[in-house]
């Protein structure tokens, strides 16, 4: 049997700092490896969900040129957790501001979860700039995909009752018939209590649901408050918009732009976040990029078979 892959050695960035993209936004961003390596973006979760260390880890420093950025209102980009002029497409532009700023005619796309969302709208919308996409847990944003997870009583919540207990304890019966308005209206209170204590539901709702294995102190990073704060206020944002795109299918429905574009898919067969429909859809409109389902994984990016498969792809592009 083969030995999985892991993840490559600790490395700390030879540059960093940050890029204003608006009056508003200031992104921090950080540059890894080689120089004068092949240029990767990486494109975090979320939306709102920032940067680890690890992420830096899944490329071949002495192949890459690893730039990662913190999306608006995530992270340390500032203001943090901010909705203003926060939206699918501003961020697609901040990507191109990026690699125009750095100097770069062409680079590899790299997302997980919404930023596999965030990849597949950027690379639509400049296809010329992407050599290759690698996605992970891939999330179309579609109405049902959302239902799934934070509205339907029949959809993730049966998986994790107790959790979604939990989840929609805070919110009165009243409102629960759009769990998404409803934790809106409490994420964007004036009352900081008030948001915090929606924050923190939301977010511990979806770290739980996170891996295979629930990780304990996984939930417990995701209830820190700067961090519950900036990932529920801004996915929710998003959400409650259609995630700013135009039509419910709008990823697949241009998908054509891409289909010259070399793609891996890698998915965890037991995702409750983003369920293994999503990447089969996208894979049936999109069959020519190469799709993974990882036999033994859940959601989340650290799952040992999900890593393997991203570092095994990333080799494939060096």
């Amino acid at each position: 049997m083969e030995t999985l892959r892991t993840l490559y050695d600790e490395t700390e960035p030879y540059d960093s700092g940050y890029i204003r993209v608006s009056p508003v936004h200031e992104l921090y961003y950080e540059q890894c490896g080689t120089p004068n390596g092949k240029p990767v973006v990486f494109l975090h979760g979320g939306p709102g969900a920032g940067l680890t260390t690890d992420y830096r880890r899944f490329f071949d420093p002495q192949a890459y040129r690893v730039i990662l950025f913190e999306q608006r209102g995530a992270g340390r980009s500032k203001p943090h957790a901010s909705l203003d002029n926060n939206t699918t497409w501003d961020l697609v532009k901040d990507i191109e501001v990026i690699r125009e700023q750095f100097g770069i005619d062409q680079w590899l796309v790299f997302g997980g979860s919404w930023g596999s969302t965030l990849a597949l709208a950027y690379a639509e919308t400049h296809p010329e700039r992407v050599r290759g996409l690698i996605l992970r847990g891939i999330f179309l944003c579609r109405p049902r995909e959302i239902r799934w997870f934070y509205e339907d009583s029949q959809g993730a919540s049966a998986i994790f009752p107790e959790i979604w207990e939990q989840y929609v304890r805070i919110i009165p019966e009243a409102e629960r018939g759009d769990m998404i308005r409803a934790y809106y209206k409490r994420l964007t209170s004036d009352d900081a209590d008030v948001r915090l204590e929606a924050a923190q539901a939301w977010s511990n709702w979806e770290a739980s649901a996170l891996k295979l294995i629930p990780d304990q102190n996984l939930i417990d990073e995701f209830n820190e408050p700067e961090m519950a704060i900036a990932l529920a206020r801004i996915e929710c944002h998003y959400f409650v918009n259609n995630c700013f795109f135009e039509t419910d299918n709008y990823l697949i429905e241009n998908i054509d732009r891409i289909r010259h574009i070399p793609g891996v898919i890698v998915h965890g067969r037991y995702d409750i976040v983003c369920p293994a429909m999503n990447a089969w859809d996208l894979h049936r409109a999109w069959p020519e990029a190469t799709l993974n389902f990882i036999p033994n994984a859940g959601h989340s990016v650290t799952e040992p078979g999900i890593t393997d498969a991203l570092v095994r792809a990333t080799d494939s592009f060096r």
